[in-house]
């Protein structure tokens, strides 16, 4: 929740915090090389909102959370309230094709249960174990 992550062509990720807006600074973000090349897609976890998974345009997952700081926002120079970011942590990484993986989804009622699709027209259907420890 208050969260977005917007991907891109460089094998960057950046994660905006939505709950405070400066005027002229905008939201607080951090932002990540994820990948060596695009990624195409972000789907966060449904159970836990803070983890997300990255598919990325050599064939790989990573599995990624979100940790919010100690102080979600603060007052700048002139008082005005503005966003601190929090940061990411790498989980887990696993490379499964040769070719990009161009969708990805979680099951809304399996936590951990996902499908990925890749350009070499394979669709695979993972479980990811130990999520409940985070």
């Amino acid at each position: 929740m208050n969260k977005l992550v917007a991907t891109s062509l460089e094998g960057k990720f950046h994660v905006f915090d939505l709950r405070t807006q400066h005027p002229t600074k905008g939201f607080a973000s951090v932002s990540e090389k994820a990948h060596k090349s695009t990624v195409w897609q972000v789907r966060h976890l449904p159970q836990n909102r803070d983890i997300f998974m990255t598919a990325g345009g050599a064939g790989n997952l990573q599995l990624w959370k979100y940790e919010y700081p100690a102080q979600r926002s603060k007052k700048d120079s002139d008082e005005l309230e503005m966003g601190v970011a929090g940061a990411v942590t790498l989980l887990q990484n696993v490379t499964l094709s040769s070719q990009p993986i161009g969708s990805l989804d979680w099951s809304p009622d399996k936590q951990g249960l996902c499908v990925c699709s890749a350009f070499d027209q394979t669709v695979r259907v993972l479980i990811v174990t130990k999520l409940s420890r985070l």
